[in-house]
């Protein structure tokens, strides 16, 4: 059966949120396509994963030092209570990635990068070994689809001048191409200048805004519908980018997905 994890990490619960508005959307083709049996949700934010502590680092530093072993054998090296707790935390996390076919990541960019809410996801399911093969190495996210829906409150598209701005999309194409995943199995699709409608600032890019959005709009729609088919395409984005760049950015993102 085909499945899909779809995670949030919008602290915007509120309809206002983009990031929440596209992955919603995603959701509901993607269950259309296939049924509403393999859909699993996950809100990072209404329901946080607890930031790693020390028990966390020691058994993982143990299992470092012993030899990386899957996740069923990681009972076998714990050591405390606390460590134990920090297990019975992550290990489900680990077990939910595992299982899905397609993982949907609403992240919304927040001061250039991700949210809180989505980091602390990322730091917990990295335990130690945990998407590594012991024997060989290879990340076993391999196989996998990863879908970004990415909302920013102003532009970092190319030919902006805050493109290098973006530590997003690279620390993301980064985490999960080392955990395994094809280029051609991970996708972004972005949606820019959300904060157009409210900061007097951007004002003058509401209709790039517009038109961002949109294009994001149908491009989770068509990738969504042909999942079945194969690969994802590697990078989506919606056109829409501001008709004066130079005058774009600068802002803070926490509003804006």
């Amino acid at each position: 059966m085909t499945s899909l994890l779809h995670l949030d990490s919008s602290a915007n619960r509120s309809e206002e949120s983009v990031s929440r508005q596209l992955t919603a959307l995603f959701a509901r083709t993607w269950r259309t396509v296939h049924g509403p049996a393999g859909y699993r949700y996950r809100d990072l934010a209404a329901d946080p994963v607890p930031p790693l502590d020390t028990a966390y680092c020691t058994l993982g530093r143990r299992l470092e030092a012993t030899g990386l072993v899957p996740p069923d054998g990681v009972d076998a090296l714990i050591g405390s209570e606390a460590e134990r707790r920090e297990w019975s935390l992550t290990r489900p996390l680990v077990t939910e990635l595992l299982a899905a076919d397609t993982v949907l990541v609403g992240a919304p960019m927040y001061n250039y990068a991700v949210s809180a809410s989505l980091k602390a996801w990322i730091d917990r399911v990295g335990f130690p070994g945990a998407l590594t093969e012991p024997d060989t190495g290879e990340g076993l996210l391999r196989g996998k689809r990863v879908v970004v829906v990415s909302a920013r409150g102003g532009a970092y598209g190319p030919g902006t001048p805050r493109e290098g701005w973006d530590f997003q999309t690279p620390y993301l194409r980064a985490y999960f191409g080392e955990k395994g995943v094809a280029p051609e199995d991970l996708c972004f699709v972005t949606a820019e200048l959300t904060m157009a409608g409210l900061a007097p600032g951007l004002a003058p890019f509401r209709s790039s805004a517009a038109s961002s959005l949109a294009a994001a709009r149908a491009e989770v729609i068509a990738v969504a519908s042909r999942l079945e088919a194969g690969s994802v395409p590697e990078q989506a984005s919606g056109p829409g980018q501001a008709s004066r760049p130079e005058a774009v950015g600068g802002r803070i993102e926490a509003t804006g997905g």
